[in-house]
């Protein structure tokens, strides 16, 4: 999980469903409870999505750019608390991002 992110096995519902979320967000839209909370824990602008699939809770973290939406990690949820690594990959992911140019 430290170098890439790689497309998790989403059902085909839950595809569409994180695409079409991705989507508004991309155009601009705030999104609110439920399928997406601010995670100020991971840095300012940061957010998870909330994607129910058949079986699995997944979460998307993401940071909200002016100019576009960054992923940061994805996880299947399994415990009520976020993982401490993910939230520490999340807030190395969005530091290395602010330092690009």
């Amino acid at each position: 999980m430290a170098g890439k992110i790689k497309t998790p096995p989403f059902s085909p519902a839950a595809r569409i469903e994180t695409g079409m979320l991705l989507r508004l967000l991309q155009q601009g839209e705030s999104l609110g409870l439920p399928p997406s909370r601010p995670m100020p824990n991971i840095g300012p602008r940061c957010h998870e999505l909330r994607v129910r699939d058949e079986t699995h809770h997944w979460r998307i973290f993401y940071h909200l750019d002016p100019k576009e939406v960054v992923v940061l990690a994805i996880h299947d949820k399994t415990t009520p608390k976020t993982p401490t690594r993910v939230i520490e990959i999340c807030q190395r992911r969005t530091k290395l991002y602010q330092l690009l140019p």
